[in-house]
């Protein structure tokens, strides 16, 4: 142990000034010559061997690592918002992830009215959820603020708002209705296929025309209405729809954007607006099941012509 302490001191001395490889007198640190006197001296005082026994004796501590360079640049921290960063931008850019966090917020007051038994007022906060989830993107591509940071904050609030807010509101409202296993698990598909859903959407291609599965937005406005307006369909049906919206949510199943809904002929529109004057439930769950169907109807068709 002594000699070991001895060739530590050795090295940290060499190290700092004596790169000759030799310690002069007058120090208690001195060790014995003649041990490495028949091996050659190198550019540091020290042999292949004698690093190996310093290695084996003096490790390095991993908080302070190899004493390599340090790239500066690699410590600079990325701006949130790109481009010119003018007051008017900072202001826009501001207001875009304050709908992003208004969003989250609602999510969370959702989940606490649902834990106290409000869930058709917590079904309202969740369709405000979905105003603000859509708000904020088509601000920040109006106001020309769209940044990496804003797509993140953006996946972020969805999951807390559409992949565990929605599932709790869901739940509550299955309370007594069906039992307590069956509704915790389709609730959990939802959480566990919208962070799957997010995920894929954040790492793949973006599709101008059709999304890939059903987006998570457009399944937590379903789960929010099919609670808001009460589906008067038994507890059983409710849970397999849920759990089926789930599914679909992780579907390669190509479905159309609101933006190509929206360009349908107008007639088209007239037969949901009669329907709803009707009967709202009935036209709803028609609607829903249309849309779930279109996305099958959809790949089959780009099969036969690919």
């Amino acid at each position: 142990m002594r000699r070991s302490s001895t060739l530590a001191r050795q090295v940290l001395l060499v190290r700092v000034g004596r790169r000759d490889g030799d310690l002069h007198g007058g120090s208690d640190l001195s060790m014995p010559e003649h041990r490495y006197a028949d091996r050659p001296r190198r550019r540091y005082g020290l042999t292949r061997v004698e690093r190996a026994e310093v290695a084996s004796i003096v490790p390095v501590s991993p908080a302070l690592g190899p004493t390599t360079p340090v790239d500066d640049e690699a410590g600079m921290s990325i701006p949130l918002l790109p481009g010119e960063r003018t007051v008017a931008r900072r202001m826009k850019f501001a207001v875009v992830n304050a709908c992003t966090l208004s969003s989250l917020m609602l999510g969370m007051l959702a989940i606490f009215l649902a834990m106290q038994g409000e869930v058709r007022v917590a079904a309202l906060f969740l369709i405000a959820c979905v105003i603000f989830d859509g708000l904020d993107g088509a601000l920040a591509r109006k106001f020309g603020v769209a940044s990496p940071f804003g797509a993140q904050m953006d996946s972020l609030a969805d999951m807390c708002s559409f992949g565990l807010a929605a599932p709790v509101v869901v739940y509550a409202s299955l309370a007594g209705s069906v039992s307590t296993p069956a509704a915790a698990v389709a609730c959990a598909l939802v959480a566990a296929c919208a962070a799957i859903r997010l995920a894929r959407f954040n790492v793949s291609p973006k599709d101008g025309r059709f999304f890939c599965g059903v987006p998570t937005t457009m399944a937590a406005a379903v789960l929010a209405l099919t609670v808001a307006i009460g589906l008067p369909v038994p507890g059983i049906v409710l849970v397999a729809g849920v759990a089926l919206l789930a599914f679909a949510m992780v579907s390669s199943f190509p479905y159309a954007k609101l933006a190509r809904l929206v360009k349908l002929p107008p007639w088209l529109w007239l037969a949901p607006v009669i329907g709803a004057l009707i009967d709202i439930r009935l036209t709803f769950a028609l609607i829903v099941v249309g849309y779930l169907v279109s996305g099958p109807v959809l790949w089959l068709r780009q099969r036969r012509t690919a």
